[in-house]
């Protein structure tokens, strides 16, 4: 009996890891009756603050393996562009939580690898760029570190004022 099935390679083990993760993260859960999809990360996002920073962890460690799995300097640009994009309007009361729910950055992240392999062409190592960019994002993280103290600290003086 033959079949006109065309064999299917198997998946890499890392890609499938940053698949599942970024599922995880961007669409485990269905808001019953809809097609909305959620995840951990817009969950995380709900709680002020420390919420927004370990989604913004958490993605560094996704950034890690797309690193290892060597997309370009470009690529990882852009794709820490869309981490700083949310973790920083995360930040912002209920607009950031709205945001966090639909901007997926991490589902983003892995689509635009997936899309970056398509092609099938041998690509640059990025290990030169990963210290880089690793700097970068400790840099950053500080940075949204520094940015809640200096909001959280406004916002108790004008409690305080408000007394």
């Amino acid at each position: 009996m033959e079949t006109n099935e065309i064999p299917q390679m198997p998946q890499d083990p890392e890609m499938a890891r940053l698949e599942a993760l970024s599922k995880l993260l961007d669409n485990q859960f269905r808001i019953p009756g809809t097609n909305l999809r959620f995840g951990l990360d817009g969950l995380m996002g709900l709680v002020p603050y420390l919420g927004d920073m370990s989604g913004f962890v958490v993605s560094g460690f996704l950034m890690r393996t797309m690193a290892k799995k060597g997309a370009s300097p470009w690529m990882m640009l852009r794709m820490m562009f869309n981490y700083i994009l949310d973790a920083v309007v995360g930040v912002v009361p209920l607009v950031g939580d709205l945001f966090d729910f639909g901007f997926k950055a991490n589902r983003r992240n892995v689509e635009m690898l997936k899309a970056y392999y398509a092609d099938g062409s041998v690509k640059p190592n990025a290990r030169r760029s990963v210290a880089f960019l690793g700097l970068l994002f400790l840099a950053l993280f500080a940075a949204l570190i520094w940015a809640v103290w200096k909001l959280a600290a406004m916002l108790l003086a004008w409690v305080m004022a408000s007394l």
